[in-house]
């Protein structure tokens, strides 16, 4: 699973990056240990042109309470024991809570690198990941939906982000999940509302774990109100050490917005 990442990016380079702008009254919210119940930029295909910001956990739009659903698994309930060699159905599509918002209501979350724990020790010892083939920032496969709470009257925005098996670097801390990672030039495909399902389907790949990388970092970043820069610093050895770490401090420290 993927519950926690990175994003430091300044509104302006989302906004060159993505070919994006933001609409009156948008907050840009940042941080180095964004997770569930966040609020965070997305580009929806309601809005290809816009930044918006959605919470980081989808509550379907059916659902009698609210929830954080952040993960989404492409293989729905099959390969339960998450088998890295699994190129079997992709059931997200018979999924109660995903199968409207896969059809019609993707997303892209744009991110600097994300954080994971190890099957076994989970955030008690986690790692900072990093696509290491291009420059941040990237952008996650989403799906999101809207909640009315009934009592309120409150509308809540919401986005999970999709999963697959572990590509080889996760395999190596080792984790069993990975988010999916959309290539450049699949971006605007997945936010097409007019894509295919089949073509939609065939995007939901791991990213090459040989064009990924990962590194220790400080334990303490598993307390969801940690949010110091320091905490995403490499204190090892990377899991590929022929790799270059690109997520330099300067980023973190000129990206970084005022909470």
């Amino acid at each position: 699973m993927c519950g926690r990442y990175v994003l430091v990016q300044q509104v302006e380079v989302l906004e060159k990056r993505f070919q994006v702008k933001v609409p009156p009254g948008y907050v840009h919210h940042t941080g180095v240990n964004i997770g569930p119940g966040s609020l965070a930029p997305v580009i929806t295909d309601a809005a290809p042109g816009e930044l918006q910001t959605f919470q980081f956990g989808l509550t379907p739009f059916w659902a009698k309470k609210r929830m954080y659903l952040f993960n989404a698994r492409a293989e729905g309930d099959r390969n339960a024991e998450n088998d890295p060699a699994y190129t079997g159905a992709l059931e997200i599509v018979r999924k109660p809570a995903f199968r409207k918002p896969i059809r019609s209501q993707r997303c892209l979350v744009p991110f600097d690198a994300f954080i994971e724990g190890t099957v076994a020790e989970k955030l008690k010892r986690p790692f900072l990941v990093q696509p290491t083939d291009r420059e941040p920032p990237y952008a996650f496969a989403g799906i999101w939906d809207s909640w009315v709470d009934q009592a309120t009257g409150e509308v809540v925005n919401g986005f999970s982000l999709i999963t697959q098996v572990a590509n080889s670097t996760l395999q190596r801390l080792p984790h069993h999940r990975s988010p999916v990672v959309l290539a450049r030039e699949h971006e605007r495909a997945w936010i097409d509302p007019g894509l295919p399902l089949a073509d939609v389907l065939s995007l939901l790949k791991p990213y090459p774990g040989d064009a990924m990388n990962a590194w220790p970092i400080d334990p303490a970043i598993r307390d969801p109100r940690a949010h110091d820069p320091a905490l995403i610093k490499p204190l090892g050895e990377a899991v590929r050490s022929e790799q270059e770490f690109i997520f330099r401090a300067d980023l973190v420290l000129q990206g970084m917005q005022p909470r």
